[in-house]
């Protein structure tokens, strides 16, 4: 992703473009998992659809964003696809469109 890059914040690896963060992982109660910034209502069909695989994070949950599990049950198609939408959501319009598009080939 253009001008992504790591940082660690809060003792964990958080990924940033331009110093705005767009996904971190941390250590839930034991787990791990990943944390991204979600479109608004995307939180709510997530967690309603698999709570077992997606929850509510404290401090940013009330902001929309929303976590995933990393673990055995983890669908990484589903996590890539997340953590490309909260970059895209987040990086400046010109950086986002360098990425490719569902119809773009590989």
């Amino acid at each position: 992703m253009p001008e992504a890059c790591e940082k660690i914040t809060w003792q964990a690896p958080t990924f940033r473009v331009r110093e705005k963060i767009f996904a971190m992982c941390g250590d839930e109660t034991g787990r791990l998992a990943v944390t991204v910034k979600a479109p608004r209502g995307v939180q709510e069909v997530l967690v309603d659809y698999d709570a077992a695989r997606y929850f509510v994070p404290r401090y940013v949950g009330k902001a929309g964003w929303v976590s995933a599990w990393l673990d055995a049950r983890a669908d990484w198609a589903q996590v890539a696809a997340l953590i490309e939408q909260s970059y895209r959501l987040v990086a400046p319009k010109k950086l986002a469109a360098q990425l490719p598009t569902a119809t773009d080939p590989a």
